[in-house]
């Protein structure tokens, strides 16, 4: 209580003080001479003028204060003059320092903020530029070559064509992964919950994936045998694509003879989490918190050979978090890499 009375009043009590103990002195000397010096009067004068000119100065001081911050706030239109208040005005100035410390603050954070979204902006638009940019080329490419006279060779007209083709589906490939993208950021995607046994649809998805990973001779496999099956409450046909496009990428960027492991473990009494394991390449720790953005990608040159929107990652994030779930992270250069996600356990 000390601290705040000292803190708020300690302009008006000093000066208080002040002008008392000089009208005091000379009270007493005005009395000494005239040898009529009254002791319990000199004792009420002190008390009266002391809080006479405590609670005058105080006042007017306060009053003289909040005027002049007024004036500031009215000046200053980036300040809130609705939070000012006469009654938050002391001598000491704290009501405007704080405010202008928080304005200072909140203005740092909103134009750091702005300065990421700005750089994110410029990468993602160089990105999508790039992507958009070499299946156009290629149609372009063949269609002129056609109208330039290849057309009457009907042999290479019709590969001409072939090629042109999938420069198209290509384009339609990155559009409709945009789509999807935009309407999980918005909340416009409606999921379809069941309850359904992921270790089938895990399998579902080995079997698709097969022939893609016996070209670089990748075995993919569960982690164990597992005997009895385990329901999870999810979007079946959202969660097959969260696998596809996770094992998928283990195969792409697996070492030849290499192995693509998935385990189906018990977390919590109500979640399990899948993972999905490699002994590929791995991913350097600079990379990882990145690796969820729109056409981020690793190995620009090496992933480009590979193919694929550079959306996979992605939409695998918006899924999962689409369910109210969690997905995870963890690799080591020349050790692999190791994706895991989150999902709710049927009752």
């Amino acid at each position: 209580m000390a601290g705040i009375f000292k803190k708020t009043y300690k302009f008006a009590a000093y000066t208080s003080a002040v002008i008392t103990l000089f009208l005091t002195l000379a009270m007493s000397v005005f009395f000494y001479f005239n040898e009529s010096l009254n002791y319990w009067f000199l004792a009420g004068f002190v008390v009266v003028c002391y809080f006479f000119s405590f609670f005058i100065i105080q006042y007017r001081v306060e009053r003289f204060i909040y005027k002049r911050i007024k004036k500031i706030y009215d000046d200053v239109s980036l300040l809130d003059a609705t939070s000012l208040q006469p009654k938050q005005i002391t001598t000491d100035m704290a009501t405007l320092t704080k405010e202008v410390e928080r304005f200072a603050h909140d203005k740092k954070l909103e134009i750091e903020t702005l300065k990421v979204r700005e750089n994110y902006r410029k990468e993602f638009i160089g990105n999508i530029s790039h992507e958009l940019k070499t299946p156009l080329f290629t149609v372009q490419g063949y269609i002129l070559t056609l109208l330039d006279g290849a057309m009457k060779d009907k042999s290479v007209r019709k590969k001409y064509l072939q090629r042109a083709n999938k420069g198209v589906e290509r384009l339609i490939y990155i559009i409709k992964d945009l789509d999807m993208i935009t309407k999980l950021e918005v909340g416009d995607l409606n999921l379809h919950k069941e309850d359904f046994n992921i270790l089938d649809l895990i399998q579902n998805v080995f079997d698709l994936l097969e022939m893609k990973a016996a070209k670089k001779s990748i075995a993919l496999t569960f982690d164990i045998d597992y005997q009895a099956p385990i329901f999870v409450n999810a979007d079946r046909e959202r969660i097959q694509q969260v696998l596809s496009n996770l094992i998928v990428n283990s195969i792409k960027y697996g070492k030849s003879n290499g192995t693509t492991e998935v385990s189906v473990e018990k977390l919590v009494r109500n979640k399990v989490i899948v993972r999905i394991t490699d002994n590929g390449e791995g991913i350097e720790k600079s990379h990882i918190p990145r690796l969820f953005e729109r056409f981020y990608r690793v190995d620009k040159s090496g992933s480009r050979k590979e193919g694929g929107s550079g959306l996979g990652l992605s939409i695998v994030k918006h899924i999962v978090e689409a369910h109210d779930e969690k997905i995870y992270v963890e690799s080591q250069i020349g050790v692999g890499s190791e994706f895991s996600f989150t999902l709710e356990k049927s009752k």
